[in-house]
């Protein structure tokens, strides 16, 4: 006979009484937070913020919801504040004179068939991001790096689902005009049409 594999949140209720039943959350998730992570700070830093954040959600699992099944906006909502903290970290240590161990908002699919095209670009896309507001950046980059929907980007960042939509749809109409002006209309056009029929 055949378990069930529990959910996240069962899971995570059981792990109250006995630890090890956490590991299917990491298991289960583990790939998808590093993926996030290596895109917005590279894939050193970005395995190092992974492990921080099972450590971090395995210490608070307490507080997870408890009629929620599904873990990963959580985890997803854990691993934005660490890669915001290790940005700030990177921008004092600039300020300080120091090199920087590397940049913030990767955004590009590492799988990209142009690989050449895509490291030009990258620059652009950063320094199209990074003059937006923090609050406009974050629900901006947290829905364009995963699959998460407007609602469950909500839930990572703990703000109403109507504050998330209004933020990322300004925030991609200031990239895009950035884009425009810094010659790639083919960029602003791509990130017009990321997620604008998401409805979740």
């Amino acid at each position: 006979m055949v378990e069930n594999t529990p959910t996240d949140g069962e899971a995570i209720r059981a792990s109250l009484q006995a630890p090890e039943a956490f590991e299917p959350v990491f298991d289960r998730h583990y790939g998808a937070i590093y993926d996030y992570l290596a895109r917005r700070v590279g894939p050193d830093t970005g395995a190092e913020l992974a492990s921080e954040v099972f450590t971090i959600a395995f210490a608070r699992r307490r507080t997870f919801e408890r009629d929620a099944d599904n873990a990963r906006p959580w985890l997803y909502g854990i691993a934005a504040n660490l890669a915001r903290r290790q940005a700030r970290t990177w921008r004092r240590r600039n300020q300080a004179g120091q090199r920087a161990e590397g940049g913030n908002v990767i955004w590009l699919d590492p799988a990209a068939e142009d690989r050449i095209h895509a490291e030009r670009v990258r620059h652009v896309l950063i320094a199209a991001i990074s003059k937006l507001k923090p609050a406009e950046r974050e629900p901006l980059v947290l829905h364009a790096l995963t699959d998460l929907s407007y609602r469950e980007v909500a839930t990572a960042l703990q703000i109403p689902v109507g504050t998330v939509r209004s933020r990322i749809a300004r925030g991609r109409q200031r990239v895009r005009r950035s884009l425009i002006a810094a010659g790639h209309p083919e960029l602003a056009e791509e990130l017009a049409d990321k997620g604008d029929d998401d409805v979740g």
